[in-house]
């Protein structure tokens, strides 16, 4: 994938609002606990729905030829889903025509919605990613679930003015109870007309306020930061104040904001947040991409009328 390893510095552009993604393309296919979750091993019940997040690197010219075939890619799918029963997936760096088939390959119950990068040029023209190599369609990030996707929509939030269009999409997930958001976070230095902007705070902090809209929100994804721990850790700045105390992340133990590792390269830079009670969580090994699948298990919410977040609708 593409992945930045230099230091993070505080934002020095201007606040100029919201910059939405020139190419918006939505696809729609038919209590907080403080403790440390427990592992996956122990086995699920009803009242509990498992999700998970996974930077597939299904984009094989950003770095991901080695790191396994679309094969290979929905066979670790298909694991997430039968031996870790998740039932929800936060997909990042995936070609659509990969994730259609793989919702067709998981059986009739699966859905999925898809939002395509865009390269947006100087005179904000976006052109869409198209996959190379053995992907099929164009590069994105999408949801993937084992029910109905509803209400969903693509959460407006500052993106460079030059250079790849990442973003945040949202979907209800009825059958589970849950609404769940996938961001892709830009990297640092993704603007090509400013290289000294930051667009990661801006980022997470529409994330998180997309996320206070309804109380049974799960949201995470590829935010391209490590925690905000230590003391040489120069983006610790780009992180809302809600995540890890109003929020708490997926293997977050007490106050500590240290993770396992998601990256290859020993990083953490892969989430997933909630206000509900988490029961379990897991890092799961993989040789099918750079990221390895973050797997979260959560008590499922009772049902409760929620106000309608702004924005497109789609149902699928």
């Amino acid at each position: 994938m593409q992945k930045h390893t230099g230091a993070g510095r505080r934002s020095l552009r201007r606040r100029f609002g919201r910059t939405a993604a020139t190419l918006s393309l939505l696809t729609s296919v038919a209590c907080t606990s403080t403790q440390a979750p427990a592992t996956l091993s122990d086995a699920a019940n009803p009242d509990e729905v498992t999700v998970a997040t996974w930077n597939m690197c299904g984009v094989r010219q950003w770095s991901c030829e080695g790191t396994g075939s679309p094969k290979d890619k929905f066979e670790q799918l298909r694991t997430l889903a039968g031996e870790f029963g998740v039932r929800v997936l936060l997909l990042q760096e995936v070609c659509s025509d990969d994730l259609l088939s793989s919702a067709r390959r998981l059986g009739t119950e699966w859905h999925s919605v898809f939002e395509p990068y865009a390269d947006v040029d100087a005179a904000g023209r976006g052109t869409p990613v198209d996959c190379t190599g053995q992907g099929k369609g164009r590069a994105g990030y999408g949801l993937l679930a084992a029910s109905r996707l509803t209400d969903v929509e693509l959460v407006p939030t500052e993106q460079p003015t030059v250079g790849l269009h990442r973003g945040i999409l949202c979907a209800r997930v009825p059958a589970q109870g849950l609404r769940v958001c996938n961001a892709h976070i830009s990297l640092r230095e993704s603007d090509d007309k400013h290289p000294e902007w930051d667009f990661r705070d801006d980022q997470l902090s529409s994330l998180v306020a997309s996320a206070a809209t309804d109380a049974r929100t799960v949201f995470g994804g590829d935010f391209n930061a490590p925690p905000p721990v230590g003391t040489g850790n120069t983006s610790a700045w780009i992180w809302p104040a809600e995540a890890y105390t109003t929020y708490r992340e997926c293997d977050q133990k007490g106050d500590s904001r240290v993770g396992h590792p998601t990256h290859q390269d020993g990083s953490k830079i892969d989430y997933l947040f909630t206000l509900l009670p988490r029961t379990a969580c897991k890092v799961v090994d993989t040789k099918a991409s750079d990221h390895r699948p973050l797997v979260m298990r959560v008590n499922r919410p009772a049902a409760a009328p929620t106000a309608p977040a702004p924005g497109v609708s789609t149902s699928g």
